[in-house]
């Protein structure tokens, strides 16, 4: 099938602007890329472009076509969002949701020679505006007002992390179809394990009759010829298996139309042979919730991920694919959409495919209620529909859920919402995705236990978000009082990183409580919640850049206090997602990338935390049972360790625990060894060890898992708050060879942050924790040009 692409050179006008630009495209990136507005990004510029899209804007182009049937389709696989078309000067569609697929007959308007084409986008911020006073719903608050009257990525309107800038433009790709000849219009990949034996179903359906040819060409150059609709076994299968458990094998499926001895469409898709469940069971604890891949019980690693920029023409295969490959150099095995964006593009979970990564997916409701009528009832299974047929046969997705945090939150508004929801959610979705992808685990909600409205937030069903340590001030140490089956959404907040700080203000809006740095942080208040967490774990810093430092160290201790408690309990919780991966912009947030691609002291943590074979501490301390210094002569303290190594690989391990007392200043107190077998898929402890109420001013712990010799997870842990830690100035210096760069410390370094000229800078390690000597660290990418050091000694 030919497309004649309508992609390319566009004329914009509306507000009082007139311009040339490339479609893919829109409003904003039009203007952009002609300076002709300023950056959004930049200092308060949100607030001064925000008034644009109050503005109708058209889009239009002239092209030549050779018209040889009046069967002709005009597809439009983006628009964003309110849209008339116009095609030779008669109307052909109104449009209202940016996350279908539109396919109009136009035929008989279009001509042989010069047509023109228009899109008249109307303002999607007056919109809103209206809807809101006529039908105001509840919903998420940090939007634009009636927002959910949209079918339009919602983050695009405002959210607790990302701007209002709500966009308009066509956003994909627009085509002509001439559909004289058949063309493959849908195909639906099956497969079947039994016995250690693989059998593919491949059957596709056309517009017109024809003959269909389908061939399956393994990883290794294999091919199998298929028959239309019926089933074939594929001989020596090679299994897929998520990052971690084996290799990412693909196997290549070509469908073929043939009509009058010729091809005249082709459709290639990739899958992988596996079997992907959702295992949920009656337990001790509640009920289960977990990923089954080829038979294996795996613990998920991973996080959430957002959209990557607000103007999404910026958003290109190379720059997903960089921040996938991040989550992969932090051992993920996982990722969740979220479903306040918007559907990704096919190369999203391509690249998902063939790194490893299990999709989480939310379809695209969050945190809203809507007109739950049949227009936007047919309007939403349409879409989802679409979305659907496209992505269904990845071998990466794992799991849909109907929607972000919707059922949570109904529970709090009134009947005729909560009728609409179930009508949706729980009646209508199942329905469309039994028909479509009975083999994918559908839930109606994330979080959700048992689905309508009951016990939502039950943490021994279902998956779970927790957001007590953060939004409720909790300290780190409460999610050890918690065994969530599977953690889908929890975080903290950084600031981002300094180069990127400096990127976007200038020298004198670098304070947490100026209007620039506020406006670069949708959580209200929470640049005083940073400090407030700040003042109970570390001194005071006494530069803006060591307060970003000290940020980064919080966010990531309180990741690692969740993940590893949840993964030393391995069988009953099953996952960790911490919230999130990404930014849309540079601002303060939960990510552990920032929007300039800089990897955040989490994203180095993570990579710890998420190791395959991990050892973990569960210390006792000066503050396990003590809220506050003053406790002092009321409450007393012990200091003890417990040390667990967690196995996520499909082979047992046997290894060495290794661990040291050691003073501040280097000088060993007390040493232990103890050999330990951990079973695949499992976790193993030793029993706790009772250090008598250790000096914990001065002396720390530090442990290790040592197999064959070779330390593969180490750690180090203190007994009391580092703002109480005398750290000695460890005196760090840097040297470099090649590659190469090795930490010189006098003494014990805490979360030791090695910085280049640029800040992009990427290091095999990097916030680490050092014990008195060297440690080197290898650079995987970037130059080690302009080099910093330091560490938690340097919060002062």
């Amino acid at each position: 099938m030919e497309k004649f692409y309508l992609s390319g050179i566009w004329h914009m006008k509306g507000g009082g602007y007139e311009t040339d630009g490339t479609i893919p495209g829109s409003v904003y990136s039009f203007l952009l890329n002609k300076n002709l507005m300023p950056d959004p990004y930049y200092r308060d510029n949100e607030e001064k472009v925000l008034a644009i899209c109050d503005n109708d804007f058209e889009f239009s182009r002239k092209f030549d076509y050779k018209k040889e049937s009046d069967d002709i389709t005009l597809v439009l696989e983006g628009i964003d969002t309110l849209c008339d078309i116009i095609l030779n000067g008669k109307k052909i569609a109104h449009l209202n949701n940016m996350h279908r697929t539109y396919k109009i007959p136009v035929g008989d308007i279009i001509v042989n020679g010069e047509n023109f084409i228009s899109a008249y986008f109307y303002s999607v911020d007056k919109y809103v505006k209206e809807a809101d006073k006529k039908n105001p719903r509840p919903g998420c608050a940090n939007p634009l007002k009636g927002y959910m009257h949209l079918r339009k990525a919602h983050c695009m309107f405002g959210w607790d992390w990302g701007p209002r800038l709500p966009d308009a433009g066509i956003w994909r790709d627009i085509y002509l179809v001439d559909e004289t000849e058949p063309h493959i219009d849908d195909v639906r990949i099956l497969q079947r394990h039994e016995d250690g034996k693989v059998f593919v179903k491949v059957t596709a359906k056309t517009t017109k009759p024809a003959d269909v040819k389908i061939t399956v060409k393994s990883p290794d150059g294999e091919v199998f010829e298929l028959q239309n609709g019926s089933e074939t076994e594929i001989k020596n299968p090679l299994l897929w298996w998520p990052n971690g458990f084996g290799k990412q094998n693909l196997y290549t499926v070509i469908v073929k139309s043939v009509s009058g001895g010729k091809v005249t469409d082709e459709s290639i898709r990739k899958i992988g042979l596996r079997t992907l469940k959702l295992v949920r069971e009656k337990d001790e604890y509640g009920e289960s919730f977990c990923h089954e891949i080829n038979g294996k019980k795996i613990f998920a690693f991973g996080a959430d991920y957002i959209p990557e920029d607000n103007i999404l023409s910026r958003i290109n295969k190379e720059r997903t694919e960089r921040l996938l490959r991040s989550c992969i150099y932090a051992n993920f095995n996982a990722i969740r959409v979220w479903g306040g964006g918007y559907y990704p593009d096919d190369y999203f979970f391509d690249l998902c495919d063939e790194l490893g990564l299990i999709v989480f997916f939310d379809l695209m409701f969050a945190c809203s209620s809507y007109d739950y009528d049949e227009e936007f009832y047919k309007n939403a299974l349409t879409e989802i529909t679409d979305n659907i047929k496209r992505i269904r046969h990845h071998a990466c997705i794992g799991l849909i859920s109907g929607n972000n945090e919707i059922e949570e939150e109904t529970v709090y508004w009134d009947e005729e919402i909560k009728k609409g929801y179930l009508e949706l959610f729980e009646n209508r979705i199942p329905a469309v995705m039994s028909e479509l992808c009975p083999e994918i685990a559908y839930v109606p909600s994330s979080p959700s236990s048992f689905g309508g409205f009951n016990s939502p937030t039950d943490e021994n069903y279902g998956d779970s978000h927790y957001w007590m340590v953060w939004h409720g001030n909790l300290p780190f140490t409460d999610y050890r009082k918690h065994y969530f089956r599977y953690l889908s959404e929890f975080g903290f907040q950084s600031f981002p990183s300094i180069k990127t700080i400096e990127e976007f203000t200038l020298p004198e809006d670098r304070n947490p409580f100026g209007r620039v740095m506020e406006l670069h942080q949708r959580n209200p208040s929470a640049n005083g919640k940073i400090l407030n967490y700040l003042s109970q774990t570390y001194l005071y810093p006494s530069s803006f850049e060591n307060l970003v430092y000290a940020s980064q160290l919080l966010q990531a201790e309180a990741m690692k206090y969740g993940v590893e408690h949840l993964r030393r309990n391995r069988g009953r919780c099953m996952g960790t997602l911490y919230w999130q991966l990404n930014d849309i912009w540079p601002v303060a947030s939960w990510s552990s990338i920032d929007s300039a691609e800089r990897y955040k002291a989490l994203h180095y943590e993570a990579k710890r935390f998420y190791e395959p074979v991990h050892i973990s501490c569960e210390e006792t301390g000066e503050y396990t049972v003590r809220r506050d210094i003053t406790d002092e002569r009321i409450i007393g303290y012990e200091t003890k360790a417990k040390l667990y190594v967690n196995n996520e690989t499909l082979k047992d391990v046997y290894g060495e625990i290794e661990w040291r007392l050691t003073r501040n200043d280097g000088k060993t107190l007390e040493t232990g060894k103890e050999n330990i077998t951990v079973k695949a898929l499992s976790v193993n402890s030793i029993e706790e060890i009772d250090f008598n109420k250790t000096d914990v001013r001065n002396n720390y712990l530090w442990f290790a898992f040592n197999v064959d010799g070779k330390t593969v997870s180490s750690g180090t842990v203190i007994f009391t708050k580092p703002k109480h830690f005398n750290f000695p100035d460890p005196k760090l210096k840097l040297s470099v060879s090649g590659d190469k760069i090795t930490v010189r410390s006098d003494a014990y370094a805490k979360y030791v942050e090695i910085t280049d000229k640029t800040g992009k800078m990427i290091l095999s390690d990097n916030y680490f924790d050092m014990n008195k000597g060297e440690k080197t660290v290898y650079v995987i990418s970037g130059t080690p040009e302009g080099l910093k050091v330091k560490s938690v000694y340097d919060i002062r």
